[in-house]
């Protein structure tokens, strides 16, 4: 039986504007200058001498946050100079089982790589949800999501060394992971977890994240599954979606 998953990245870009009203926060330009976002602060930008680099915002009139229908807005706050373009990379698209032997795992198990640079002040964090368990095509089989040796859940983490505890999971591990993957167990067992399922309305869960700046931090995804002598033969598939997140 040949297990594929599809993973499909989504980046999110949140990117805050308000719309101008005011002659003095309008967009203004002449044949030698573009000033896309003025504002009638004093001073602002990257100051430095022997003793000191300093970013800064000095003179922004009616600091505080504001929120309306169509717009939110962060007046008077520092000036971040971001040197770390946010970028997201995946290693595979594709991730194949190949024959599945029932009371075994796959040996070694896929896995993808997931690479992330982050300049923004307030970090990054990515999440990660599957569309459906892995599910015979056009049938309403599927191979369920692990519980792991006893009880894990998509929230949850627990050691999976048992081959006859059937279903399908993941593992994190490297930069940024949570700590639940990287918990008390012997080096020789791992903690695993489900994806949030989409079609039973669970919340996609973080699998990695950071409130600093960092530049390709690295983690791999793990993924593993089991069946037993039952399961009917036959492609399952499912998609993960992995979606990441800059903060600012």
């Amino acid at each position: 039986m040949n297990k594929t998953l599809r993973v499909i990245i989504f980046i999110i870009f949140i990117i805050f504007i308000a719309p101008a009203k005011a002659g003095a926060v309008d967009r203004m330009e002449s044949s030698s200058y573009k000033l896309k976002f003025p504002n009638l602060n004093m001073t602002s930008g990257s100051k430095s001498s022997t003793n000191y680099n300093i970013l800064d915002t000095v003179g922004q009139n009616a600091p505080g946050e504001y929120a309306s229908t169509g717009f939110y807005v962060k007046a008077g706050f520092p000036y971040i100079k971001t040197i770390i373009p946010f970028n997201f990379t995946i290693s595979k698209l594709s991730i194949n089982f190949g024959t599945l032997i029932p009371n075994v795992f796959p040996s070694p198990p896929p896995t993808n790589t997931l690479t992330v640079s982050f300049g923004g002040a307030g970090g990054y964090c990515v999440n990660a949800y599957e569309n459906h368990p892995l599910q015979l095509k056009s049938t309403p089989t599927n191979i369920p999501d692990t519980l792991c040796n006893s009880s894990c859940s998509e929230t949850t983490a627990d050691d999976w060394d048992d081959p006859t505890k059937y279903g399908f999971g993941y593992h994190m591990s490297g930069n940024d992971v949570p700590a639940e993957f990287t918990g008390p167990a012997p080096l020789f067992k791992q903690f695993f977890k489900q994806f949030s399922d989409a079609s039973s309305g669970e919340i996609p869960e973080i699998v990695m994240s950071s409130p600093n700046v960092g530049k390709s931090r690295v983690a791999t995804v793990t993924y593993q599954a089991s069946i037993g002598a039952s399961q009917a033969a036959g492609d399952y598939t499912n998609s993960i979606i992995f979606t990441a997140i800059p903060t600012y």
